[in-house]
């Protein structure tokens, strides 16, 4: 069955440095923008999530999403995206089953092919790289990781340009569901405390239905109404924060 990955783990570690970001002046010193990056993983995986990450990005504050690029409805999911010019999708790259990614030349090659499956189905290259469980950042896998990335211009997940926010998540402990972290009260706290200057990222999982098979299904619903709650937008602005795509951070080339 589908599992989400945790809220904490190894994103954590490797995302605890963020570069400085785009800066204001004010009066002789510099102030450093607070930027984030809204990012709903699982783009492909089914129809409710497709349509539930369209929702959060339209009546909502999803500003990007990773597309999973072998997934039953990728295709829904891409068609969605031709008509949303200013939703980022990125690639959520998947694991196989049968293909063992720590040796560094069978990774590069699936990454290399569905990189390839990417641009087949979107036109173009990814705006980031991130993964399914995060399993890019597992022994030394982000290095493969990190040289597609440098030739596409874009960021890969935990590389240490964008702050990694994983707390909106309602399932910390395996299996079992608490909903009070991806409630409006505890998104609000992330966004008050846990964003910084610089760019910043939250992941997160809505879905408009729970049509996937995956131990994590209704708190996608959850999330999708926290997500889109009426005024979130007014507050993460009132905060100072400006909400953006991963593609303000491709590299032109």
């Amino acid at each position: 069955t589908h599992r989400c990955p945790p809220p904490v783990g190894y994103v954590k570690a490797f995302a605890a440095r963020h570069t400085r970001g785009p800066q204001a002046t004010l009066g002789s010193a510099f102030v450093m923008a607070r930027l984030l990056i809204v990012n709903a993983d699982d783009f492909g995986i089914s129809v409710g999530v497709n349509q539930g990450i369209v929702q959060a990005h339209v009546a909502g504050i999803v500003t990007s999403t990773s597309l999973m690029v072998d997934r039953p409805a990728a295709g829904d999911a891409v068609e969605h995206a031709r008509h949303l010019p200013d939703l980022s999708v990125g690639l959520h790259f998947v694991e196989p089953d049968d293909v063992d990614i720590d040796d560094a030349a069978r990774l590069a090659d699936t990454l290399a092919g569905q990189l390839d499956r990417f641009h087949e189905l979107v036109g173009r290259a990814p705006t980031h790289l991130d993964s399914h469980h995060h399993v890019h950042l597992e022994g030394k896998r982000l290095r493969s990781f990190a040289a597609a990335a440098g030739e596409l211009g874009v960021p890969v997940r935990g590389d240490g340009s964008v702050k990694y926010i994983g707390g909106f998540y309602g399932q910390w402990e395996w299996g079992v569901t608490d909903l009070s972290h991806v409630q409006p009260e505890y998104l609000e706290r992330l966004l008050r405390e846990e964003v910084l200057e610089g760019h910043n990222e939250i992941a997160c999982h809505p879905a408009a239905s729970a049509d996937l098979d995956s131990i994590y299904k209704h708190e996608r619903l959850v999330e999708l109404e926290t997500l889109t709650r009426p005024g979130l937008g007014d507050a993460v602005e009132q905060l100072g924060i400006s909400l953006v795509g991963y593609d303000s951070l491709r590299r032109p080339g």
